[in-house]
C-alpha cells in the first residue's frame, strides 16, 4: 500500500513562489506515474504537473507552463513542485496522486489514480 504525504502549502503574495512536496512510503515501485492536481471551491478537480517515476516524462496543464517545475529525487522518494510567478487564481487545494499501472497520459484525470494525499492549501493575494 502506497502512502502519499504533502507539505509545503501556505500563503504569498501574487508573484511569489512556493515548493509543494510529495513523499511516498509504504511501498517501493518503480515506473509509475506520480502528479499533482488542485481544486478550488465549486471547481472540478485538474491536473497540474505530471513525472514519470523512472523516466524522463513531465507534463504540464497550459495554465502553470513556464511557471511551474516537476521533478522527483528518487533517493527521498520525493516528487516536487516548484511554483513561481504564482497568481490568484493559482488559489486551491493541491493533491499529489499515484497511478501504479505503468501508463503514461498525455491528459491525466483523476479518476486514473488510485492513491492520493490529503491535501496541502495554496493561498494567493493579489
Amino acid at each position: 500500500q502506497l502512502r502519499l504525504v504533502e507539505s509545503g502549502g501556505g500563503s504569498v503574495q501574487a508573484g511569489g513562489s512556493l515548493r509543494l512536496s510529495c513523499t511516498t512510503s509504504g511501498a517501493t515501485y518503480k515506473n509509475y506515474c506520480m502528479g499533482w492536481f488542485r481544486q478550488a471551491p465549486g471547481k472540478e478537480r485538474e491536473g497540474v504537473a505530471f513525472i514519470y517515476i523512472g523516466g524522463p516524462d513531465t507534463s504540464y496543464a497550459d495554465s502553470v507552463k513556464g511557471r511551474f517545475t516537476i521533478s522527483q529525487d528518487n533517493a527521498k522518494n520525493t516528487v516536487y513542485l516548484q511554483m513561481n510567478s504564482l497568481k490568484p487564481e493559482d488559489t486551491a487545494m493541491y493533491y499529489c496522486a499515484a497511478d501504479l499501472s505503468g501508463r503514461w497520459y498525455l491528459e491525466a484525470h483523476p479518476r486514473d489514480f488510485d492513491y492520493w494525499g490529503q491535501g496541502t492549501q495554496v493561498t494567493v493575494s493579489s
